[in-house]
Order: C-alpha cells, then sequence, then structure tokens
C-alpha cells in the first residue's frame, strides 16, 4: 500500500473540485455570450431583409461619430462608427448607422428623401433648396 501519495484527478482534495467548477462557469459564461452575439446579429440581419423598403421625405436633425478604441499586444486599434438622426414629417425620430462617405455629405439641417430597409441606411437624396 502506498501511503503519502493521493490518488485521482486532484491530489489537493476538494479544491481541485473547485477550480474545475469556475473554469467550466467561465468557459460557459464565454461561449453562451458568442453565441448571444451571433444569434442577435443573425435576428437582426433577417429583421432587416424582410423590412420594406420605406423612401420617406425626412429632416437631418443630428450627426455624430463614435469611437471604438481597443488596445492590442503590438498596436492599437481604433475605429469609428457614424451615425446619422432624421426627422419625419409626423415628427418620429430614427437614428440610423451610415458608412463614412455619406456622413461627410450629409449635413444638419439637410432636408430630403431618405431610403432606409429597417435599421439599414440605403440612401439619403437631398433636395434643392428653392
Amino acid at each position: 500500500m502506498l501511503t503519502g501519495f493521493n490518488v485521482g484527478p486532484f491530489p489537493n482534495g476538494s479544491s481541485g473540485y473547485l477550480f474545475l467548477i469556475i473554469f467550466i462557469s467561465i468557459f460557459i459564461l464565454v461561449i453562451g455570450t458568442f453565441l448571444f452575439v451571433i444569434i442577435k446579429s443573425l435576428m437582426d440581419w433577417t429583421s432587416n431583409n424582410n423590412a420594406p423598403i420605406q423612401d420617406r421625405h425626412c429632416l437631418v436633425v443630428a450627426k455624430r461619430m463614435q469611437l471604438s478604441s481597443g488596445s492590442g499586444h503590438l498596436s492599437s486599434v481604433t475605429s469609428y462608427s457614424y451615425y446619422i438622426t432624421f426627422e419625419f414629417e409626423d415628427q418620429s425620430r430614427l437614428e440610423l448607422s451610415v458608412e463614412r462617405q455619406p456622413f461627410g455629405h450629409i449635413l444638419e439641417g439637410d432636408r430630403g428623401n431618405l431610403t432606409f430597409q429597417g435599421t439599414r441606411f440605403k440612401d439619403f437624396v437631398r433636395r434643392n433648396a428653392v
């Protein structure tokens, strides 16, 4: 008979079980978060594809940029997101994410026709001032 040797996967007794429980909990949390983000993105994509394409007269009431930065091992990563808020004739508002180029061409106070599908910006055509 061997004495002084612990036999089994956790030689220190129950502390090994605590480590295993914490490790598995973190693993499940990370995988769950990853799956949630994927499912949410697919639901948004499907919802936008099923929404009708609308063309409505509106006023540009606000523009904003959001800076997202993170640091990696060798360099930092910076990205910008661009948003424009449109107000329709019934006083309802809609904020849409837009690409950099249309963001630069559209000004606050512009009036025109907005084309969008769900939460997806398609186009904005400015009306000529009379």
